[in-house]
């Protein structure tokens, strides 16, 4: 039978999806770096919600533990922690098995097996196990004890109850150890994939590692996840050597995109005034502004809870932004100093959680290694990415091009308003006056009753090759941060 004409002949109706727009990055997110061997160098980086979380893959004594504990025993909680792995330590090749359904977990599976065989490389030497008989075996942890045994020395295999899986641990370290997947054996019943240990099964291998300096274990960690915006190291003995402390610092400093690092010092050299080779001291010298250092006697990784309560800001709300100075340390017991211990720690740009004597405790003063406030260079690297995100989602996401004419350029400097509208509402940036030398229309020593100024040449002031090249006139804002007040002098008049 006809269908007749198609209708779209005389209507047609094309359905356009717009592009995702681009998020902004989370300005929360710290990474604990340590060397526990939990996240092996081939994950190199884990994401956790919960300090019980990381209690169940680390248990309650590993630094990276510690240092998370006192991340979320801030109030409010921040979210997010990444805990890292770095090999302070050589480490050993590995082959983890692929996870494992239920089904494929039941013990039965193994038990039927009395006359296994595994064919695979240790180290690049065949070993060839036969005569693998799990039948007597009660558990999981029973079947990979059995499996060890057949290796006679030169590996390991550990069942993980947490991730369902295992795995198969040379005993050699280094960049000598490592393991292959596992091949058809000769004879015998190939227990390969029972355990997940083919190359068509999903698991992975992981060479061994040769001991990395911490600047190389940060490194990777940046290079495998930009997730992570704040970073402390949990070594897991002694802390870590000031040059590997200054080291990082200095990554840190050029990194892109932009983060922060802290560090804990518990040295006494930090609270005494003519002391100048602490660490406090030397990254004062060295003016970083993305590195911060707190001083503690009884935790060594306090500044963990620094960066715990800094993180719970929402840049998205309104009057949300916070000054680190007069804010708690749940968990680290607060420093009693004297006023020169604490003029001392001032003069290093050094913070402490203090003890005062009206029986409260603060963090302070809540700064960089350079002097500036933790607070501004967090803020400002929020209002960096999301006037960045806003304007490359303006040009992402529009149905047509933006014109590269006067109307065109508007539309970005309205996606800067809108952006700079949240700094206000955040509290970052405030009504003020302009103290530098001005542009456009701004002059020094004006009012910014905005709190900020935006300013772009017209598209007639372009040069040739800029128009060619379809870049949009330099945009500039002048923004008026809000700041904080950190001490009031007040003078009473009395009379009689």
């Amino acid at each position: 039978m006809s269908q007749g004409l198609s209708i779209g002949d005389v209507v047609n109706v094309n359905v356009v999806m717009s592009p995702l727009a681009s998020a902004t990055r989370n300005f929360g997110a710290l990474l604990v770096l340590g060397s526990s061997d939990v996240v092996d160098i081939g994950e190199r980086i884990r994401q956790y919600s919960t300090a019980d979380a990381i209690a169940t893959d680390f248990g309650t004594t590993a630094p990276e533990y510690a240092a998370a504990a006192l991340f979320f025993s801030q109030s409010p909680q921040p979210a997010t922690i990444y805990i890292g792995r770095y090999a302070q330590t050589a480490t050993h090749g590995l082959l983890v098995g692929s996870t494992l359904s239920a089904a494929q977990q039941a013990l039965t599976n193994f038990t039927a097996v009395t006359t296994g065989a595994l064919s695979i490389l240790v180290d690049g030497v065949a070993e060839n196990l036969t005569a693998i008989d799990f039948s007597a075996d009660t558990n999981l942890n029973g079947v990979a004890a059995t499996l060890t045994s057949a290796f006679t020395g030169v590996a390991t295999v550990t069942w993980d109850a947490v991730y369902k899986r295992f795995t198969i641990t040379s005993a050699t370290t280094g960049a000598v150890s490592e393991l292959a997947f596992a091949t058809t054996p000769a004879t015998g019943v190939d227990v390969a994939p029972l355990f997940g240990f083919r190359s068509t099964d999903g698991g992975r291998l992981v060479a061994g590692s040769a001991v990395e300096t911490l600047l190389a274990g940060v490194t990777a960690c940046a290079n495998a996840s930009t997730d992570w915006y704040g970073l402390y190291c949990a070594p897991l003995t002694a802390a870590a050597a000031d040059a590997d402390v200054l080291a990082v610092a200095g990554y840190i400093e050029a990194a892109s995109p932009s983060r922060i690092y802290g560090v804990t010092t518990q040295a006494a050299a930090t609270i005494d005034p003519a002391q100048t080779t602490d660490i406090a001291s030397q990254l004062q010298s060295l003016k970083y502004k993305r590195t911060f250092v707190q001083y503690s006697s009884s935790s060594p990784h306090a500044a963990a809870s620094l960066f715990g309560r800094a993180f719970t800001v929402d840049f998205t709300g309104n009057k949300t932004t916070i000054t680190l100075k007069f804010k708690n340390e749940p968990g680290v017991t607060a420093e009693t100093l004297t006023e020169s211990q604490a003029a001392a720690l001032l003069a290093k740009n050094c913070n402490a959680f203090v003890n005062y004597n009206n029986a409260t405790a603060i963090i302070q003063p809540g700064v960089m290694a350079n002097g500036y406030f933790f607070d501004e260079v967090q803020g400002l690297d929020w209002l960096q990415n999301y006037v960045q995100t806003a304007i490359f989602n303006l040009l992402y996401t529009s149905a047509t091009k933006i014109p590269q004419s006067d109307a065109g350029v508007n539309q970005i400097v309205a996606t800067c308003e809108n952006a700079m509208v949240q700094s206000v509402d955040n509290g970052l940036v405030a009504p003020g006056t302009w103290n530098a030398p001005g542009f456009g229309a701004l002059q020094q020593g004006q009012t910014l009753a905005k709190g900020y100024y935006i300013y772009a040449a017209p598209v007639s002031a372009q040069s040739q090759a800029d128009r060619e090249a379809r870049k949009a006139p330099t945009i500039q804002i002048a923004a008026k941060l809000a700041g904080a007040v950190h001490s009031a002098n007040i003078i009473i008049n009395v009379n009689r």
